[in-house]
């Protein structure tokens, strides 16, 4: 029997029988993991099985084509945020995402810690731009990671690296001002804090960076698929979209 002890980050919680469920979490040494944990939807462990929490997760694997049992012990709780419509769109989204597309068992590090400083973000940021900028990071790192990363570094059309301004919606590629010339409508913005640029950004500049990311992972993840989960998306860039007018 295979035993993972890990602090993961819970993504996804779906009834399973009369009383269990079935967790998806995030650890940093795994990567994404499935088990099934017994009265998991208990009065006990709902409040610990919440998109978003850190818990301290043993996983017991008989085989690989078995689901593991899966206990949890929270260690840091989100739930305060869940109450506030911004920060509990954010997360259910995150964590949504996460589970739906990577796939289980293969270690995706610097995932595990980008989602865990966006939760911490959402926390405690001043401002919503600010973790929403975080939440854009994170969306473009995954893309990135599952093998859809943009190529924001240089112009798609002339190879220079200088004022770079828009993205091509068909290629993923930058463009610059010059390139983009007669073009402008076609593109899309490129806002300088998606090129780690900018450590300040406007909340107009964050979501021209979410409909950059947004635009490649419907295309490129979801595919069409999942339009339930895109739909949470849908409602966080709303509210966004409200916060500024």
């Amino acid at each position: 029997m295979a035993v993972l002890n890990a602090e993961a980050i819970v993504c996804a919680v779906r009834p399973h029988g009369e009383h269990g469920a079935i967790l998806r979490a995030l650890t940093r040494e795994a990567g994404l993991v499935a088990g099934y944990v017994r009265g998991g939807r208990s009065r006990r462990l709902r409040p610990i099985l919440m998109p978003g929490n850190l818990v301290a997760l043993e996983l017991r694997v008989r085989t690989e084509e078995q689901l593991g049992g899966a206990t949890a012990e929270l260690l840091a709780s989100r739930a305060p945020l869940l109450a506030e419509p911004l920060p509990a769109a954010a997360i259910d989204w995150a964590a949504s995402l996460t589970a739906a597309t990577l796939p289980e068992g293969q270690p995706y590090p610097a995932l595990y810690t980008a989602l865990s400083a966006l939760l911490d973000a959402i926390a405690v940021a001043p401002a919503a731009r600010l973790w929403a900028a975080a939440l854009a990071r994170y969306e473009l790192l995954l893309l990135a990671d599952l093998g859809f990363g943009l190529a924001l570094d240089a112009c798609v059309a002339t190879g220079g690296t200088d004022d770079l301004a828009f993205v091509s919606p068909r290629s993923g590629g930058a463009v610059s001002r010059a390139a983009a010339a007669g073009y402008e409508p076609r593109l899309f913005h490129l806002p300088p804090f998606l090129r780690g640029a900018d450590a300040d950004p406007t909340l107009g500049d964050v979501l021209d960076g979410l409909v950059v990311t947004g635009h490649f992972l419907g295309r490129d993840l979801l595919d069409g698929r999942n339009r339930d989960l895109f739909a949470a998306r849908e409602r966080l860039v709303d509210r966004l979209n409200r916060a500024v007018a």
